[in-house]
């Protein structure tokens, strides 16, 4: 199983990405562990696979990164976080993940 996790202000949007990146990933029979939380729950990334950060928390991309520097950290681009494109997100998660 391979652990995804996405970190944002509160918490509250990437929630709704996070049941959509489920739904795909339960569809396309992948096995993968995705959670949400916000930054102030930046703990919950260990033992994360891949982190990924929405776009409006962008300006803390440096500090996940030095934060876990053995795992792969990027943020999800404004254009596919704002259509929550559950599918387009997994794709930038396996990308990171490979």
């Amino acid at each position: 199983m391979k652990k995804i996790t996405l970190f944002c202000c509160a918490g509250m949007s990437t929630s709704m990405l996070v049941s959509k990146m489920k739904e795909i990933a339960t569809k396309d029979g992948k096995d993968y562990d995705i959670s949400a939380y916000s930054l102030d729950e930046l703990a919950k990334g260990e033992g994360s696979d891949v982190i990924l950060i929405g776009p409006q928390v962008r300006y803390a991309l440096k500090k996940v990164r030095d934060a876990f520097p053995n795992t792969p950290v990027s943020d999800i681009d404004m254009r596919t976080y704002g259509l929550m494109d559950g599918a387009g997100v997994i794709k930038i998660a396996e990308k990171l993940m490979q």
